[in-house]
């Protein structure tokens, strides 16, 4: 997983936080990494943060590439999930739904010691179910920090994501010197 290959760099590294911005995600914007970051220096009690965004496109909720999360009150991750969640059981409370629902973006912020050892858990049933390496975390009893984010970002997950990134980032001209 990512997370296992940003292990093996920290491993080589005495820096103390590690940011991971996962390779299908390369248009995260850095105000984002920066509000990952913030509650690391805030509370030296975390271990991890990741990021959401709310999802206002409702095809988001039932799409599999889009990773879903849902939080305690205290902005703790309780589950991530390629699945809808949370489920809207009746009909007339699906009118409120949108607030509900959650978008996960391929960031985290670990500290080093905790990243060295999440690297040497076993794959966890949810994780290998799910294909999702944050739920090793969650099974192991870790709390996942969650901060939300204004800013979305696409996900590079099937070939139209990749398209649709390539045109926008096509269209950039930050760093150009034409």
């Amino acid at each position: 997983s990512g997370t296992d290959r940003a292990a093996e760099v920290a491993a080589t590294s005495s820096a103390q936080l590690i940011v991971n911005v996962q390779a299908d995600e390369p248009l995260i914007d850095p105000r984002t990494i920066d509000a990952a970051i913030a509650p690391m220096l805030d509370d030296s009690e975390l271990a991890m943060v990741t990021v959401k965004h709310r999802i206002t496109d409702l095809t988001e909720v039932t799409d599999p590439n889009v990773v879903k999360v849902v939080c305690d009150a205290n902005g703790r991750a309780l589950y991530f999930s390629r699945s809808p969640i949370p489920h809207i059981r009746d009909a007339a409370d699906r009118a409120t739904a949108p607030a509900f629902y959650w978008k996960h973006l391929g960031l985290y912020v670990y500290r080093r010691e905790f990243l060295l050892a999440y690297a040497g858990l076993p794959r966890t049933p949810l994780e290998q179910l799910e294909r999702l390496e944050q739920l090793r975390a969650l099974e192991n009893g870790c709390a996942v920090a969650v901060v939300e984010t204004p800013y979305d970002s696409i996900g590079v997950d099937t070939p139209e994501d990749l398209a649709r990134v390539a045109a926008l980032l096509g269209r950039q001209t930050v760093g150009r010197s034409d």
